[in-house]
């Protein structure tokens, strides 16, 4: 394959000079450009990605960290993030934990390994990190943004939710179709938007009148496996109830099968409410009611500001992201479990 240095042999100039006219940059003679034209025709010269990011001072490349690369939440917000890249000719880097040492030690590993790829901009989305960490990694490279975190040093460059409104939402979907009886499968008591989310859901329930110490909960891990899990921990204690939450959708796809196996439909028995309104929940049967979260829209807006910031672009950004429900068949009236249990 030819080189730089194969080109500007051929053309009879220096290296330098043959760089310039790959480049665009700086002043050469019409005469010059010609030979050097021809040079690279001749011999079918493409310059490396390495060479052109030294030529042009740009990867035109775009990080992307992530805790997981599976499951149904995390390929919509890639998808997203790609289309978004691709519009304006840039490309997508992926990171995502693995590898040894806990979720934190492998994000700070993620986040390391595109800054050392040279990564134009970082986009991050990870419970994993301390305000103290993210903070850290913008002293070592400004050209970065952060969805689903807000923190106060760097308030333009964070695109949060308001995920205690989400979690009211959802308690107050099943107050209005007279759930009293109700259990909750949260995710990891270490993921901040997790804790968010539960303590909205329990402090409407507490603004109603219900107990929320008796309430039945479970943690588990935001997977199907781990709802599955829940749902089979939750039947095997006897507690009674007419609904479930569950803290996202994944986990009550896994909830609901597990239901369905063990005799209990849905709605008809229990009502189940998910989180975050995935593409997976408009396929579960039945279609699953849960918390609308205009994931698309936050990654838009956050891959448009990150983008202005790197290459001095226009795009729109926007910095409210309204939570609603999508309701569907998972939700109904609550059962009468008798005078005994209401």
């Amino acid at each position: 394959m030819a080189t730089i240095k194969d080109v500007a042999r051929l053309a009879n100039v220096g290296p330098a000079t043959a760089s310039r006219v790959v480049s665009g940059k700086g002043s050469v003679s019409p005469a010059t450009l010609e030979r050097v034209k021809k040079a690279i025709e001749q011999l079918d010269y493409r310059p490396s990605h390495a060479a052109r990011s030294l030529l042009s001072g740009s990867s035109k490349m775009i990080g992307v960290y992530i805790p997981a690369l599976k499951g149904a939440f995390f390929a919509p917000i890639l998808s997203a993030i790609d289309m978004v890249l691709r519009e304006v000719g840039l490309n997508t880097v992926i990171a995502f934990g693995s590898g040894a040492g806990d979720g934190r030690r492998q994000a700070i590993d993620g986040i390391e390994f595109l800054l050392e790829r040279g990564c134009d901009g970082i986009i991050v989305m990870t419970g994993a990190l301390s305000d103290e960490d993210i903070l850290a990694f913008v002293k070592k490279e400004s050209r970065m943004v952060v969805m689903n975190q807000h923190l106060n040093g760097i308030p333009d460059q964070c695109f949060a939710i308001d995920h205690r409104r989400g979690g009211m939402l959802a308690a107050r979907a099943f107050l209005e179709h007279g759930h009293r009886r109700i259990a909750v499968i949260q995710g990891p008591s270490t993921s901040p938007d997790n804790v968010e989310r539960v303590d909205g859901f329990l402090s409407e329930l507490a603004a109603n009148g219900i107990d929320v110490s008796a309430v039945w909960m479970t943690e588990s891990d935001f997977t199907t496996e781990g709802g599955r899990d829940g749902a089979r921990e939750l039947l095997a204690s006897g507690y009674k109830f007419t609904a479930l939450f569950c803290a996202n959708d994944e986990m009550a796809a896994g909830a609901i099968s597990h239901f369905h196996v063990s005799g209990i439909a849905v709605p008809r028995d229990v009502s189940v409410v998910g989180y975050d309104d995935t593409p997976l929940a408009e396929f579960l049967a039945p279609p699953l009611t849960t918390v609308h979260i205009p994931w698309r829209e936050v990654v838009i807006s956050a891959v448009n500001a990150l983008l202005n910031h790197c290459y001095q672009l226009r795009r729109p950004v926007e910095r409210r992201f309204p939570i609603s429900m999508t309701c569907r068949d998972s939700l109904a009236k609550a059962p009468d479990l008798g005078a005994a249990d209401a």
